[in-house]
């Protein structure tokens, strides 16, 4: 089993979020507990990907058309750090 944790300002994003959203967050967090990031492959629709330069280290899956969260793993297989929910803008805070 996998632990997911959420950052401080993804918590305070999430009232914010439409509703949407938040139910294919939801979904994407169970997922994740249950298989790890690789589950994700399996569901086209979460376009879980790799990012490059400034957020190098970090993956991003789809959300919906606009929203993409943004996470990082740590500890090997352990460890999953939800940095951020996004509406596709991706410059570092």
């Amino acid at each position: 089993m996998w632990e997911i944790y959420e950052h401080r300002s993804v918590v305070r994003k999430l009232p914010r979020i439409p509703i949407e959203v938040l139910k294919r967050y939801e979904k994407w967090k169970d997922i994740v507990t249950i298989s790890g990031p690789e589950g994700l492959r399996w569901i086209m629709g979460f376009h879980d990907e790799a990012l490059r330069g400034e957020w190098q280290g970090c993956r991003s899956s789809r959300l919906g058309l606009k929203y993409r969260l943004i996470y990082r793993i740590e500890d090997e297989k352990l460890y999953v750090q939800v940095v951020d929910i996004t509406a596709h803008d991706y410059r570092r805070k």
